[in-house]
């Protein structure tokens, strides 16, 4: 199966940003006075999926251990380049004034950065003349059809596990230890630039420890007594600073 795809320049997915970055990535952006924001979801872990499973094992890699009271959890944390309008790159004409030095989620965009999810058009802000059988091939048979772009999709990912033990030591610096659970929405810390920076620098020359013991962050009610009965740390709030839901506020 093949997806066909151009680039229209339309600058839709430049503007209202949320970009997954690396660590590396992130510091560039903050380095510039954009914001960076940490997002973190968590599961229930038991020990006993199936890692033959390769959603599975992505899951497992891209995150750390931790536990909510005394339930095992993984924990996924994400940096996220945040801005409101267009980019602050983005030129008057829609082209990107950082083209050569943007972030690999930007270089790699339509495609889906995250593997065992399908790319459907529908899904992606590009205009639907962005689309058609006449144009140049983007995916063939759930892969990118370019090599060159597959490098960097490969790249982006492994930077997704190979920055996990970083990203925890920076979430400990910087004293965050609340996670949305999986499929509710997503738990954030919105450090300045400034403290950002300090954080990454400072977690990296102390060799911060992990925290172990993080707690759930939800804005529904059953899901917050469901934990409560389990004895585990959590916090009803509502949708707006510090929680991304993806349902409504439920009182």
């Amino acid at each position: 199966m093949e997806l066909r795809f151009d680039c229209t320049q339309c600058g839709r997915c430049c503007h209202d940003l949320r970009l997954t970055l690396s660590v590396e990535e992130a510091r560039i952006w903050a380095s510039s006075g954009h914001q960076v924001d940490l997002l973190a979801e968590g599961w229930a872990w038991t020990g006993a999926e199936d890692l033959a499973d390769p959603a599975i094992a992505w899951r497992k890699a891209t995150t750390f251990p931790a536990t909510v009271g005394e339930v095992p959890f993984r924990i996924n944390l994400r940096l996220v380049a945040r801005h409101e309008g267009p980019c602050p790159h983005l030129l008057p004409d829609m082209r990107c004034g950082n083209y050569e030095a943007r972030p690999r989620i930007c270089r790699i965009y339509p495609l889906q950065s995250r593997p065992f999810e399908a790319m459907t058009p529908e899904k992606r802000r590009c205009p639907p003349e962005a689309w058609g059988q006449d144009l140049p091939v983007l995916q063939r048979d759930g892969l990118p059809a370019d090599a060159q772009t597959a490098a960097i999709l490969d790249r982006h990912r492994q930077a997704m596990i190979d920055d996990v033990p970083a990203k925890a030591r920076l979430a400990a610096t910087l004293d965050f230890a609340e996670a949305a659970l999986a499929g509710e929405g997503l738990a954030t810390c919105e450090p300045s630039p400034t403290t950002l920076l300090a954080a990454l620098a400072l977690s990296e020359q102390t060799q911060a420890t992990p925290r172990s013991n993080w707690s759930i962050v939800t804005n529904r009610e059953t899901t917050r007594a469901m934990l409560a009965d389990l004895d585990c740390p959590v916090r009803l709030v509502a949708t707006g600073y510090g929680f991304l839901s993806a349902f409504a506020d439920e009182r």
